[in-house]
């Protein structure tokens, strides 16, 4: 592995330019439109860049890496992977006030990842571009819409990944409705499949069908678009409800049902008995989500179905812009 301390320093210009203030999204994955991959191009997700949670690190010119705050040890290794890429010794010291809790379906770190990566760019006076920085961060090698979420927000549609594993291509994004919510609901006790489980995973399933898979993109492009489009929130939850069923229930026998926590599915059971038309799990969970049409409908069903235990409600809205990249 190459050492960071044999790369150039800052330049001197770059270690008088102050502090860079990151804010970056979270975002939901909704789903993967094709993991038959017959057509050549495997995966395929649409997903949405939601305002809460979020992180909220500084960088600042240092005599040598420093890293501080939360998720300091993984903050800490993409800051000495994005060095390398850039060819610098990484000479920064970062503080991370806040963070998207990790393995919950938040996309937690490639919004670390892509935040580190642009602070240390922005410190050293380069451009950045999260595809740039994609293999040496080890970063969307499913889906592409951690990246576009950080660069563009909204809801974001991409077209998987082909024979030359670059990054999957935006094949869509539409501005999210700035009156609809998302009811986030967390659990806080457990952690979704991530890491080396991950990778079994998609290695041992069997091979989804090719009809389904030709199902979720129907209505991914005819139902689910439109509906965003035209602000009819109906079609659009029914939309991402019916694509949930089928990707859920094929990731049911490596995350132990439809949904990862028992008590997310118990609250989506709830939501469901309510009439309400779009619900489901972000990525592997145990994250669960509501799709609402208003602020008071969010509202009312938080406070419906708050009560002691293990879950915590929050109230989000989409993100219909990127990560910020602020000099201090």
């Amino acid at each position: 592995m190459d050492r960071i301390a044999d790369e150039r320093p800052l330049s001197q210009e770059a270690a008088t330019r102050g502090a860079v203030r990151v804010h970056a999204p979270a975002r939901l994955h909704f789903g993967f439109l094709d993991l038959h991959g017959g057509l050549g191009r495997r995966f395929g997700s649409i997903g949405l860049a939601v305002d809460a949670p979020s992180i909220d690190l500084t960088a600042r010119p240092a005599a040598a890496l420093r890293v501080n705050g939360f998720e300091a040890g993984r903050a800490r290794g993409y800051a000495e992977a994005a060095a390398r890429h850039l060819g610098i010794a990484g000479h920064a010291a970062l503080q991370v006030d806040q963070a998207i809790p990790a393995h919950a379906g938040f996309g937690s770190g490639t919004q670390l990842a892509l935040s580190v990566a642009a602070a240390l760019a922005a410190l050293d006076g380069r451009p950045f571009s999260p595809d740039a920085f994609a293999d040496a961060l080890d970063r969307g090698n499913r889906s592409g819409v951690g990246l576009a979420a950080f660069t563009q927000g909204g809801l974001i549609v991409d077209g998987g990944r082909d024979a030359s594993n670059g990054p999957p291509p935006l094949i869509a994004r539409l501005a999210y409705p700035e009156a609809w919510r998302v009811l986030l609901i967390l659990d806080e006790g457990m952690t979704g499949v991530h890491g080396t489980r991950e990778v079994e995973a998609f290695r041992d399933l069997p091979r989804f069908p090719e009809a389904q898979a030709a199902e979720i993109c129907r209505i991914v492009l005819m139902q689910v678009l439109p509906s965003v489009a035209t602000a009819e929130p109906e079609g659009f939850g029914a939309g991402i409800t019916t694509i949930q069923r089928l990707i859920g229930d094929h990731f049911a026998p490596h995350q132990g049902g439809r949904y990862a926590s028992p008590a997310v599915a118990e609250a989506l059971a709830a939501i469901a008995a309510r009439g309400v038309a779009g619900y489901g799990q972000s990525s592997w969970g145990p994250t669960g989500f509501a799709l609402l049409a208003s602020e008071a409908e969010a509202q009312a069903l938080k406070a419906d179905l708050e009560r002691p235990g293990s879950l915590r409600f929050v109230i989000a809205r989409g993100r219909n812009s990127g990560a910020s990249v602020t000099r201090l």
